[in-house]
C-alpha cells in the first residue's frame, strides 16, 4: 500500500457525492433520458453531453440539455414526464460494489493525526429534496450512517443560486456542518486540506479540487473513455468547468476557489469503492477481530 504523503495531513473527514458514487443511478437516468428522447424522435444521449450534465444542479444541467437536446416540446412538459418515469425507476437503485464497506470501516477509523476521535463523514449531493428521497428510502440502514444535519442536498438555500458544483460551496457547506458540531464540543475544526472528497463527476472532483480538498474519482466507465488521455487534468480540476457556467450564464462571476496542478498528488483515480488504501490517507483502521 502506498505510503500517507508526508506534503499532505491526514485525513480527518471524508465527504461524498451520492449518485454514481454511492448509488448506482447514472445507468437509471440514462435509461430515463433515452426512453424519452425516442419518444420524441431525437437521438439517445451521448456521454459526451452526459459528461457534462452529471453532477451539477437541476437548473445548470436542464439549459446544457434543452440546448443540445432540442426537443420539439416545452422543456417543462419534458421535466413533468422526466419526473413520472424517474418516480417509476429510482425506488430501485442499489448500492455500488464497496460502499456499505467503505463507510462502516471509515466510521470506526481514526484519523493518524487525531487517534482520540473517529473520522467524520458528510453527504453533498446535487439531488434536490423529492430525487433524494425518491433514491433513498428503500436504503436507509446506509443513509442513516450520515446525520441528518451532515446531508447536504442540492436544494439547500445556503447554497447560492448559481453556485452548484463545479463551484466549491456544497463541499465546504458539509465541512461547516461537521465542524460546527466540533465547536460545540470544544473540539479542533477540520480544515479542507484534512479532508477527502470522494466523486464520480467532473464538475463534483472540480468542485472538491475548489474547495481545497483532495479527491478520489471513481468514474463511470463510459463517463473515463470519454475522458481518456485528460484523467491528470480531471483530477487536478482543470476541465474549466466553472468558467463553462460563467460563460453560459448559468453560475455568478464570483470567486470560485483555486485549481490545482498536474500531478500534484492531490487527486487519485480508482475503478471502484473496493479495496480502499486507508493507509494513503493517514486513515488508521481498527485491528481486524478473530
Amino acid at each position: 500500500m502506498a505510503p500517507v504523503e508526508s506534503s499532505f495531513p491526514p485525513v480527518r473527514a471524508c465527504l461524498f457525492d451520492m449518485d454514481g458514487l454511492l448509488l448506482d443511478t447514472e445507468d437509471l437516468y440514462t435509461q430515463v433520458t433515452n426512453t424519452l428522447l425516442a419518444q420524441l424522435g431525437r437521438p439517445p444521449l451521448t456521454w459526451n453531453i452526459k459528461a457534462q450534465l452529471q453532477g451539477r444542479p437541476v437548473s445548470a444541467a436542464t439549459k446544457i440539455f434543452r440546448d443540445w437536446a432540442q426537443i420539439p416540446i416545452p422543456i417543462e412538459e419534458y421535466l413533468v414526464r422526466q419526473k413520472a418515469l424517474q418516480a417509476e425507476v429510482f425506488p430501485g437503485a442499489g448500492l455500488l460494489p464497496g460502499v456499505e464497506s467503505l463507510i462502516d470501516t471509515l466510521l470506526a477509523s481514526s484519523p493518524a493525526s487525531h487517534p482520540e476521535e473517529k473520522l467524520h463523514i458528510a453527504l453533498a449531493t446535487s439531488s434536490a429534496e423529492y430525487n433524494f428521497q425518491l433514491k433513498t428510502a428503500h436504503l436507509q440502514e446506509l443513509f442513516q450512517r450520515f446525520p441528518k444535519e451532515r446531508q447536504i442536498l442540492g436544494d439547500d438555500p445556503r447554497i447560492p443560486l448559481g453556485r452548484g458544483k463545479p463551484a466549491p460551496d456544497i463541499y465546504l457547506l458539509a465541512l461547516e456542518s461537521i465542524n460546527a458540531g466540533l465547536r460545540k464540543e470544544g473540539k479542533q475544526e477540520i480544515t479542507p486540506a484534512e479532508c477527502l472528497v470522494f466523486e464520480d463527476a467532473v464538475p463534483g472532483v472540480e468542485a472538491g479540487r475548489r474547495a481545497g480538498m483532495r479527491v478520489v474519482w471513481v468514474p463511470h466507465q463510459g463517463l473515463l473513455q470519454e475522458y481518456k488521455g485528460r484523467e491528470e487534468q480531471v483530477l487536478a480540476g482543470l476541465m474549466g468547468e466553472a468558467e463553462k457556467d460563467i460563460e453560459a450564464g448559468v453560475a455568478p462571476a464570483a470567486d470560485m476557489g483555486a485549481i490545482g496542478s498536474i500531478g500534484d498528488g492531490r487527486g487519485e483515480l480508482r475503478s471502484s469503492l473496493e479495496g480502499f488504501d486507508y493507509t494513503r490517507y493517514g486513515i488508521v483502521i481498527p485491528p481486524a477481530k478473530n
